[in-house]
């Protein structure tokens, strides 16, 4: 009876709701930096707005620009989107923001906001290379025709040496003269008024209530959307310092364990930290899965290398620039970039690289002698207590037999003076039990050989 009940409340409450709100609105806020953590997001929003088959999208923007690529992703899916999205410019649309912007089916502008400004520049203010501004311009262009808005004003916001004396608008041709931007060595940047007077906006609008009404949409439910968690990873990891340090780590853990027995922790935190690299990168769309498979490829002839043949031999080295090459090109976008994108990219990607070395020289001169450290990258070390010692004093096996503990492919155990140390083998495979001789100690490493019968 009581379950009864329930269920005809739930059903009484709901159509409650839906006589209150018959529109549903995502709100959703593109503020500060446009980077590479932004697309995920927006993409996601689009995507449980068409399964939730939601009314339509506001996109409140106030932003001075960002990625070009980041802004390239976020037009695609607005463009694609099966959803009515609006762009309600809250101060300002600058360069990748005016890109967003363009892609909406509708504009809205607060009194004194601008839009414009698109062209591809550095921090330091530096104008992008002509196939860069090409590219923006065109897309620029492309975006706005697609939307039924002027393309000559969306190329004069990227392009100051583009000029003209009078548009096309309702085919018309009409006379400009109070636009800046209109004269060679101008970009484009409009005002409200000169934006709506152009036909690139659709109206102004002070708050998202008065746009919503301006588009006939009555009792209207809006739903704020943020970042969840898992994209607020994608933009931290895709951070230019944190993707250095991830590349640092990563190629420390791989260099360490290359001069290093067997597979330990060093080894593992690298992988670990080129994992998170790529997946970011990846889920950012910055990563190919051709640049991926260099470093795969590069990681497996690394792994190879490590586990199955002894020493630092062609395959490691060609491992190892295989996995340089393609963590260069997943730093990279597959659309043109500026001078500064490509800088950001070299930048981390040497900085990890010299970084890792530095540590590995640092590692190998004073950590690598610390009991501690020993303790920590040699697998399975066994305490006094269970029958085995950690001392490190093995540079008194050399020329000593022992046993084999574990097979030896070519790393493993072997028991010298009833004391058990993790070895590899000159190059053969060893079995377990099998009498062996030790040939070398050189720090951690110590090198054996069997003794045939």
């Amino acid at each position: 009876m009581k379950l009864v009940i329930m269920k005809k409340l739930i059903a009484f409450v709901s159509i409650v709701l839906s006589l209150a709100y018959s529109d549903i609105i995502y709100r959703v806020p593109i503020e500060g930096v446009i980077d590479l953590g932004l697309p995920p997001y927006i993409k996601r929003v689009i995507k449980e707005a068409e399964d939730s088959k939601i009314n339509a999208i506001v996109f409140e923007i106030n932003t001075f620009g960002g990625r070009v690529d980041a802004a390239t992703q976020i037009k695609d899916a607005i463009l694609s989107s099966e959803i009515q999205t609006i762009a309600f410019i809250n101060r300002r649309a600058i360069s990748a923001g005016a890109l967003i912007s363009l892609s909406c089916e509708k504009i809205f502008m607060t009194g004194g906001g601008l839009i414009g400004a698109a062209t591809a520049v550095d921090m330091s203010g530096k104008k992008g290379s002509e196939k860069v501004i090409s590219f923006m311009r065109e897309e620029m262009a492309s975006t706005a025709e697609q939307r039924g808005r002027n393309k000559d004003i969306a190329r004069g916001m990227v392009d100051e040496e583009l000029s003209f004396t009078h548009l096309i608008l309702n085919q018309d041709s009409i006379l400009v003269n109070d636009i800046e931007g209109r004269k060679e060595g101008k970009l484009i940047s409009l005002t409200t008024d000169q934006a709506l007077k152009y036909q690139i906006a659709d109206g102004v609008a002070e708050d998202i209530n008065f746009v919503l009404d301006s588009l006939g949409y009555k009792s209207v439910q809006i739903v704020e959307k943020s970042e969840n968690w898992s994209e607020d990873i994608v933009r931290f990891l895709t951070n230019p310092v944190v993707a250095s340090l991830l590349t640092t780590f990563g190629f420390l853990g791989i260099l360490f364990e290359l001069q290093s027995p067997g597979w330990g922790i060093p080894g593992f935190v690298g992988l670990t930290c080129l994992v998170l690299s790529l997946s970011a990168s990846y889920i950012a769309q910055l990563a190919t899965m051709s640049d991926l498979l260099f470093v795969f490829a590069g990681i497996g002839m690394v792994l190879v290398e490590i586990l199955v043949i002894p020493g630092f031999g062609i395959i490691g080295i060609g491992g190892f620039g295989l996995m340089i090459y393609g963590l260069y090109l997943l730093l990279l976008p597959d659309i043109p970039v500026g001078d500064e994108i490509v800088g950001q990219a070299m930048d981390g990607f040497f900085i990890g690289l010299v970084g890792a070395i530095i540590g590995l020289i640092f590692l190998a001169r004073f950590m690598i002698k610390t009991k501690f450290w020993k303790q920590l990258t040699s697998p399975e070390v066994q305490k006094k207590i269970d029958g085995f010692s950690n001392s490190f004093g093995w540079e008194s096996f050399k020329g000593k037999n022992g046993i084999a503990d574990t097979d030896l492919h070519p790393s493993g155990w072997i028991r010298v003076e009833n004391e058990r140390v993790f070895v590899v083998s000159e190059g053969d495979f060893i079995e377990k039990g099998a009498k062996i001789n030790v040939l070398s100690v050189d720090g951690n490493r110590i090198v054996v050989r069997e003794l045939k019968k």
